[in-house]
């Protein structure tokens, strides 16, 4: 393993221990919370790190295993099964292991095109969607402390 995939690894593995608090605490009955009536609830958000995962994917190469319903989208209340999002998220995750597996370390620095950001090398995509996923994870943390 090179110096490059053993610290992606490492970034890797803090990124799903550091989510995992809260996700770890999300549930079918507390899915629905919100911070405020203007935000979305934890269900949405959870979905949307999952979907985001998946279709992410896709610039690495990947067959995205979910269609999107929550990107770029607003939360209009609708029920998201906490098992699946679950399963999406681990899908993900097992993905972007795979990604540090078997990229090559000069393979780090090839430009990918993005709707989203333009031109990006495949560190930078890699190192947004571990942003992405501490981002949300912190919402859903908030809201499972204060919301309702």
């Amino acid at each position: 393993m090179s110096s490059v995939s053993h610290l992606l690894k490492e970034m890797l593995e803090q990124n799903k221990l550091t989510c995992s608090f809260a996700f770890e605490k999300i549930n079918q009955e507390n899915s629905t919370w919100r911070l405020n009536p203007k935000t979305a609830s934890i269900g949405f958000i959870f979905r949307h790190i999952g979907e985001t995962m998946n279709l992410f994917g896709y610039f690495f190469g990947f067959s995205p295993s979910t269609s999107n319903t929550t990107m770029g989208k607003e939360d209009k209340g609708d029920w998201y099964e906490v098992a699946e999002s679950r399963m999406l998220i681990e899908v993900g995750f097992q993905m972007l292991e795979q990604l540090v597996k078997n990229t090559a370390e000069e393979d780090w620095t090839t430009i990918i095109e993005t709707p989203f950001f333009g031109p990006v090398s495949k560190m930078r995509l890699f190192s947004h969607i571990l942003f992405h996923n501490a981002h949300h994870a912190g919402q859903l943390s908030l809201t499972l402390s204060r919301g309702a």
